[in-house]
């Protein structure tokens, strides 16, 4: 896996490697490169660095240059609470994290008025809004919508999302858990943290696998608390702690600097 930045004023066509990023890790190689894109053209980039990854016999080879390669296409899903919906589309608006959202997906109706749906409508981003039941969670319908996207984030996404829909969709979903895991798994582990007299909370970023809350982490934050706080304090931090987290971890999964090994860990760099 390689990721490369463009310089201006570069003399050679040779490679010069950051010794300080350089990562050999059970057969996976990160680097970050200075490159010629006069004297090597980008279409070369991937054919050259597949011939490497054959010879090392790596798992995959994945080549980005963030000037010249498209964004990363990413869908949204979210429920009823809006507080990382909202701030995940601030700071994309703001040019923070390097993708493109495609639609924004919910079980949840918003009104027209609503700052969410006011948002969307002036940045031309669809709003769908896809009510379920224990019957029926729609994903047939959701995999229609995200089809042609490079990941899913789930911001607060209240669903589970069946086996069957994790292999149909067959690429990477980003989930935010309002707890730190492995603790507090499920639902309402701000409570559960309360109730278990915590000095500390904390959010998780993780990607989604079949089994629920056990992903492979990407990113965690905590806060203290203390007997002074009631629930609604450890709620308002904990969100707090959810905005940062997951926006963290978007941006580190964009930059190529996550990297799952063995079954339910990463490193990150």
């Amino acid at each position: 896996m390689h990721r490369f930045q463009r310089r201006k004023h570069t003399q050679r066509r040779c490679l010069r490697p950051r010794k300080q990023e350089r990562l050999l890790f059970q057969k996976q190689i990160c680097s970050e490169f200075v490159f010629d894109p006069i004297r090597w053209p980008r279409a070369e980039i991937d054919e050259d660095f597949f011939k490497i990854s054959k010879l090392f016999n790596a798992m995959r080879s994945v080549v980005r240059v963030p000037d010249l390669d498209p964004k990363y296409k990413v869908a949204v899903l979210a429920s009823k609470q809006d507080h990382c919906l909202v701030d995940l589309l601030h700071e994309w608006q703001d040019g923070k994290l390097p993708l493109d959202i495609t639609c924004v997906i919910s079980n949840h109706n918003r009104g027209p008025d609503t700052h969410v749906i006011r948002f969307l409508e002036r940045h031309g981003i669809p709003y769908h809004c896809l009510q379920t039941n224990r019957g029926n969670k729609r994903e047939g319908e959701i995999l229609d919508l995200v089809h042609g996207t490079d990941f899913l984030v789930l911001a607060r996404y209240m669903q589970i999302l069946s086996q069957n829909f994790l292999e149909s969709y067959g690429k990477d979903i980003i989930n935010i858990h309002h707890g730190l895991l492995p603790s507090f798994k499920g639902g309402n582990p701000s409570k559960q943290a309360f109730d278990a007299g915590v000095k500390l909370i904390g959010a998780t970023s993780h990607f989604v696998t079949e089994e629920l809350d056990a992903g492979p982490i990407i990113e965690q934050m905590v806060e203290r608390v203390s007997h002074r706080d009631n629930l609604q304090s450890f709620v308002l931090k904990s969100e707090n702690l959810e905005k940062q987290c997951l926006a963290r971890a978007i941006k580190s999964y964009c930059e190529l600097r996550v990297l799952p090994y063995q079954e339910n860990k990463t490193v990150v760099f």
